[in-house]
């Protein structure tokens, strides 16, 4: 099993880097409550200053696996027309390592029956790091014979339409290529930019449940590559539980707590679906999120999304 876990972990590595030097947008999924990590006009949507800690162990019990952890921390301003936040991202798989930090500017529009138009912007950098020397190769290989260690910057927007009981969003995280120097000639990193629409609706079953359906449909140079599809049920307030399908990749299951009026805490784990799901051992993914009190009555009114 060790062989076969070393050759599924290769091919996957090979598969990410070596056609163009590419990189991917890290999956999470407990978007439907971390919405700043795929969309910067999400931000300010608490009504109060929120954090959150998010970290995934992705493909739990393959050499090098992923893994990724997400800072973030967004508050509305100026009467909550205007938001600010800033997003931490680290990200590495094998011997590639990825930090991004992000800073994010939101303008909210308020509109009849509890609506909000939000627009959103992202600026920041990203250092990439890929220790290709310290793989061991069977043969000279010169894609292989020095490390990089690189700056590029990022920008992103997005858009997010939000009522009381339902939310849309139309983001792209990334928007840019980078070209760098390697010797004497100008190579381009070929960043994935995506283009994630998103959404979800409350149905109030009753005083005690609420089922919460949502979905997620990226796009990555003009292909359907992610659709996912959620399904939470909240229990007095207090407690999510849901399953979440991505087709052809993965099913997860999520609970979430909200232990008190301004903390949550979330977990999933996910199987996947594919040919790999005999060498590893799953995925978990962990959420912490702490919203504080806004002056209101020193209340924090409850949120679904």
């Amino acid at each position: 099993m060790g062989v076969i876990k070393r050759y599924l972990f290769i091919g996957s590595l090979m598969a990410i880097v070596i056609p163009s030097w590419s990189q991917q947008q890290a999956t999470i999924s407990q978007y439907m409550f971390n919405g700043l990590a795929i969309n910067p006009a999400y931000a300010g949507s608490h009504d109060a200053l929120s954090a959150s800690f998010l970290t995934r162990f992705q493909n739990v019990g393959l050499p090098g696996a992923p893994n990724s952890q997400t800072l973030s921390i967004h508050s509305p301003i100026l009467e909550k027309r205007i938001a600010l936040g800033l997003m931490v991202i680290h990200d590495k798989i094998g011997v590639i390592g990825q930090t991004g930090v992000n800073g994010i500017y939101a303008y909210r529009i308020p509109m009849s029956n509890k609506a909000t138009l939000s627009f959103g912007l992202q600026v920041g950098v990203s250092t990439y790091n890929a220790a290709y020397t310290s793989l061991d190769t069977y043969q000279a290989d010169p894609l292989f014979a020095k490390d990089i260690r690189q700056t590029r910057p990022n920008f992103g927007a997005g858009i997010y339409y939000t009522k009381p009981l339902w939310y849309l969003g139309l983001s792209m995280p990334h928007m840019m290529n980078n070209v760098f120097q390697r010797g004497n000639n100008f190579e381009t990193v070929y960043q994935n930019i995506p283009v994630i629409l998103s959404g979800g609706y409350v149905f109030e079953l009753n005083e005690m449940l609420k089922l919460k359906p949502n979905f997620l449909f990226k796009i990555v140079d003009k292909r359907a590559v992610e659709v996912d599809l959620n399904a939470n049920l909240l229990l007095d307030e207090v407690l999510w539980v849901g399953v979440s399908y991505k087709f052809n990749n993965a099913t997860s299951f999520l609970i979430e707590l909200q232990a008190t009026d301004q903390f949550r805490f979330g977990y999933s784990y996910s199987l996947t679906t594919g040919p790999i799901r005999t060498a590893d051992f799953g995925s978990h993914e962990l959420l912490l999120q702490y919203r504080f009190k806004y002056t209101m009555k020193g209340i924090v009114t409850p949120r679904y999304f």
